[in-house]
């Protein structure tokens, strides 16, 4: 990551009118954010246009900065927002799709399978179910509850900076992560995965996607 003296320059630079200063501040975040994003909502395109918004948020409000957090706390806090708003605009634009719900075709149901967003060859066919389990169960999670998971167990971001991100107190991060766990953890034994897997737990993602989001143009307003 970058230091906190190599970021406060490459700020200055952005808010001058520097795209490729921009660039080269969010680079190292680009795969985490459609990570998250993609998570958050389970639709690779949705998580690209939920990631493009995102910095372009981050680009166009990056004057009102103070530093008081760290770049990366304040780009997750703006993520965070962004992911949050939409689900909530899916909700009122309609009920949500169960995830466990089959998918009706003129030939009848098809189960259905949250797309996976890694790929990991070496993975036995157990491991493979329980992590779809742990993914579905993660999409059915309530929106805040699954974002302060994401942002602990995927993202591997400390519970303080979660709560500056989320912009809840330390105890109401902590709460909805331990709920969020025993969730998955109940998912998991009621498939009868648990014991086979071991002790229940949700490693950091290995890699995220890649997808290039935030590159403007030098010296466009976006």
């Amino acid at each position: 990551m970058i230091d906190r003296v190599k970021e406060a320059d490459l700020v200055a630079r952005v808010i001058g009118g520097d795209g490729d200063a921009f660039a080269e501040l969010v680079e190292p975040y680009e795969g985490k954010v459609y990570g998250l994003a993609y998570r958050m909502c389970g639709n690779r395109e949705d998580a690209y246009d939920l990631a493009q918004e995102a910095f372009l948020k981050v680009y166009r409000a990056l004057g009102r900065f103070k530093g008081d957090s760290s770049f990366s706390t304040w780009l997750y806090r703006v993520v965070a927002n962004t992911c949050l708003d939409q689900l909530r605009r899916a909700k009122r634009s309609g009920p949500a799709t169960s995830l466990d719900g089959p998918i009706e075709t003129e030939k009848g149901g098809v189960k259905r399978e949250l797309a996976d967003a890694t790929f990991e060859p070496e993975s036995l066919t157990l491991r493979s179910e329980v992590a779809t389990e742990i993914r579905t169960a993660v999409a059915l999670l309530p929106p805040a509850h699954r974002l302060a998971i994401l942002l602990r167990d995927y993202q591997d971001l400390p519970y303080e900076e979660i709560a500056q991100a989320m912009g809840c107190g330390l105890g109401t991060v902590k709460s909805r992560i331990s709920r969020a766990r025993a969730l998955l953890r109940d998912r998991l034994v009621r498939r009868e995965l648990l014991s086979q897997a071991g002790v229940y737990s949700v490693g950091p993602a290995r890699a995220e996607p890649s997808a290039s989001v935030a590159r403007p143009a030098r010296g466009v307003d976006a």
